[in-house]
């Protein structure tokens, strides 16, 4: 039985953004029993080698489309669900170098993958990419620590599933209302309601929401639906702005409050 069109076609071939960077749009994986489409981003570095984020899968039009491109030196797991073509990427390119978020090798363990990464992503961009992509780890949740990365360049921010926006005359009819539900359609979508929900720490996705403002994107790309050409800030502002709306009434507060120590 042929797989069901994910509505991102051509798939497992890389698509020209903006100089020196590419999306690849792989096909739909199960999570949770639901189809969710796949996308992974390549930046070329100043010294030619390729940067891969969130490798989807690969196939041998795709590697040699690839190889065209540049040697692949970095391949990155941004967070503890998107790992499963790592080791595919490795085995073509085995000089590559992977990198993994925190809890990317204990959940691949966890489910019997024997996984090697070389480094851990820390909160700050990694030497071979530093003043070329910027880096961090949200904090805040204690299951999803996601790498959120910015090509300044381009003036791209790369996230995972921080936000997602499906498209839902892309899916099938049966999966349309639990997306609605959750409030992640597009052209609005935001963080899934149960990630959000483990996010305890609401002041730490502020500071790393507010910090993603900061870098000033343009671009934002998702792994899940409908990524955006452009608006990157205002879509920011939009899909976190409960969290950020409670960060600036709480400064507003402690502003006042000062103001009257001060009287």
């Amino acid at each position: 039985m042929a797989a069901r069109p994910t509505g991102y076609e051509p798939l497992d071939t890389p698509k020209p953004l903006a100089p020196s960077l590419w999306l690849i749009d792989g096909p739909h994986i199960r999570f949770y029993g639901l189809p969710f489409s796949t996308r992974a981003t390549v930046v070329r570095l100043e010294n030619g080698g390729l940067w891969v984020h969130s490798p989807t899968r690969l196939t041998d039009g795709l590697r040699a489309e690839i190889d065209a491109l540049g040697p692949v030196r970095h391949l990155i797991a941004p967070n503890w669900i998107h790992y499963a073509h790592v080791a595919d990427w490795q085995a073509a390119w085995p000089e590559a170098l992977a990198w993994a978020a925190p809890g990317v090798a204990q959940r691949a363990a966890k489910h019997g993958l024997d996984l090697h990464f070389d480094h851990d992503l820390g909160a700050k961009a990694e030497t071979p990419w530093a003043g070329q992509i910027d880096q961090m780890i949200v904090e805040g949740s204690k299951t999803h620590r996601e790498a959120v990365f910015h090509h300044r360049a381009s003036r791209t921010l790369i996230l995972t599933d921080l936000i997602e926006n499906f498209e839902t005359a892309k899916l099938p009819a049966w999966m349309r209302p639990l997306v609605w539900l959750a409030g992640i359609d597009a052209p609005r979508g935001r963080m899934p309601p149960d990630m959000a929900f483990s996010f305890r720490r609401k002041d730490l996705l502020a500071d790393a929401v507010d910090r993603m403002i900061a870098w000033n994107p343009e671009r934002l790309i998702l792994a899940h639906g409908q990524w955006y050409e452009r608006g990157a800030v205002e879509e920011l502002e939009r899909a976190f702005r409960k969290v950020l709306n409670a960060r600036r009434w709480d400064a507003v507060m402690e502003k006042i409050d000062a103001d009257r120590a001060g009287d």
